[in-house]
């Protein structure tokens, strides 16, 4: 089966007659869409696109492929995805990519569920999910096996988040030996797992005297002159408590947010809910030019 990510990307250049206008419509890069369309060009074996004047034209293959993939989205109509999420992802990704699906496509039924990896990967394992959003750190052993398919979608810059009466709050970046004698606030058990490999890369050994999962707890701790956190900026997307700087660090650490489904392909309500995921998340990055988001997805 044709991937349903590349057959969008024909649909979208069909009907505006360009590269870049599919791109604008679709929220990619143009040169992602190139990508995709000879992708799909080599897995068919013919030309799909040719060149038009100062614009392109579908082939009579990319025509008659065009139609299918307009025979795809309408079996849409009856989709549905079961989708599971961390926290900062639920309050800023999910609600961007669930916005741009029901525009494009609003019968499909998306249901949601909230946990931290690897709780969400217990419900995809269990058949409770379709989709799971998860994210990893450098070095730490990711735990979803060989039965998945792992999709990244973006980076996730990890800021220092300090009281705002720190020494350190006006310093700019941030080395994290600085912050070696602090009173540190962890978070989920995967960010714990994090913070002491990273400090113990630094040369020093974290004191946690607080763990949470609630990342408003975490700021709240902070800003009470409690101790200092590392925290993703997706989390400080949602919210930032006054009362507390965020600073970038030096070694610009970040997490990898990623989309984890099924081994093989997917019902077209899932691929079309990855598809707005991974154009969101390319949304997201452009806002943070310190983070990087994937062309497409991929192959």
């Amino acid at each position: 089966m044709l991937d349903l990510r590349r057959l969008l990307v024909l649909r979208a250049v069909a009907h505006h007659g360009s590269l870049s206008a599919a791109a604008r419509q679709l929220g990619y890069t143009q040169p992602a869409i190139t990508h995709h369309i000879r992708r799909l060009e080599r897995e068919v074996g013919t030309p799909l696109v040719a060149r038009a004047g100062r614009g392109i034209r579908l082939t009579e293959a990319g025509q008659a492929l065009a139609a299918h993939a307009d025979a795809v989205i309408a079996g849409l109509r009856a989709g549905r995805a079961r989708l599971a999420s961390f926290p900062s992802s639920s309050a800023t990704l999910v609600p961007a990519a669930l916005a741009r699906l029901r525009a494009r496509h609003p019968l499909i039924a998306v249901s949601l569920v909230e946990a931290e990896p690897p709780t969400s990967l217990a419900l995809l394992r269990r058949g409770e999910c379709d989709l799971a959003l998860s994210f990893e750190y450098p070095g730490v052993t990711a735990d979803e096996g060989s039965d998945f398919t792992k999709t990244p979608l973006m980076a996730d810059r990890l800021l220092a988040v300090l009281p705002a009466g720190h020494r350190l709050a006006q310093a700019g970046a941030v080395r994290l030996e600085q912050l070696a004698g602090e009173t540190w606030i962890a978070g989920c058990e995967r960010c714990r797992d994090h913070l002491v490999r990273a400090a113990a890369a630094a040369g020093f050994t974290p004191g946690i005297a607080f763990a949470t999962d609630d990342y408003i707890a975490v700021q709240r701790l902070v800003a009470t002159g409690l101790g200092v956190a590392l925290l993703p900026e997706l989390v400080l997307d949602t919210v930032q408590l006054p009362g507390l700087v965020a600073t970038s660090l030096a070694s610009a650490p970040e997490r990898q947010i990623v989309a984890i489904t099924p081994v093989g392909q997917q019902p077209p309500a899932v691929a079309a809910t990855l598809a707005a995921l991974q154009a969101a998340s390319g949304t997201l990055a452009r806002r943070h030019p310190s983070a990087s988001a994937p062309v497409l997805g991929p192959g």
